[in-house]
């Protein structure tokens, strides 16, 4: 089972995700996709560690290469986020560059192939109607390019505003 949850920024997408996950049966992993850059980074996500140890998940730090990530187990997994993802494919000297977008697809497909349910958090892009250019306009499309392509293939597709999830394919899983 594959489920897709979009929302904005602080919309809750991230916590709405995590409480599906939570309804499931042991093992969970947490495919955390954040670069460690110094030494505030190392503190956050040392600190997020503990704080989904304690959920009882196993996290697996993924912030490139998605497609390479082995679970030890069958179970349920939460990639947090696509956005990040997709940027670090984009812009890290040993991502996958202007083929960022193929790169996540492909990863989520071989994590996916290991689970028996995938949740994934992502961004909505382009609904604030703003033109941009540059490489932010690269970073959009990709994602866009990311979310489009994962919302035909999931089996639900949930936005996620003021903390209140709306399905627009399938339902609410568990």
């Amino acid at each position: 089972m594959l489920t897709l949850v979009l929302g904005g920024a602080a919309s809750g997408k991230s916590e709405y995700a995590e409480s599906l996950v939570l309804k499931t049966a042991l093992p969970r992993y947490y495919l955390a996709t954040m670069q460690v850059w110094d030494a505030e980074c190392a503190a956050r996500v040392a600190k997020h560690r503990k704080m989904r140890a304690r959920k009882q998940f196993t996290t697996v730090e993924c912030p490139l290469r998605l497609e390479q990530v082995q679970l030890p187990a069958r179970g349920t997994a939460l990639l947090e986020d696509l956005g990040n993802l997709t940027a670090n494919e984009l812009y890290s000297p040993g991502g996958a560059g202007k083929h960022a977008a193929r790169a996540v697809l492909a990863g989520v497909e071989a994590v996916a192939s290991q689970c028996e349910n995938l949740v994934l958090v992502s961004n909505e892009v382009f609904s604030g109607g703003a033109d941009y250019a540059g490489d932010t306009d690269q970073y959009l499309l990709a994602l866009a390019r990311v979310n489009n392509a994962l919302a035909a293939r999931a089996d639900n597709v949930c936005r996620v505003v003021c903390g209140i999830p709306v399905y627009y394919k399938g339902g609410a899983p568990v």
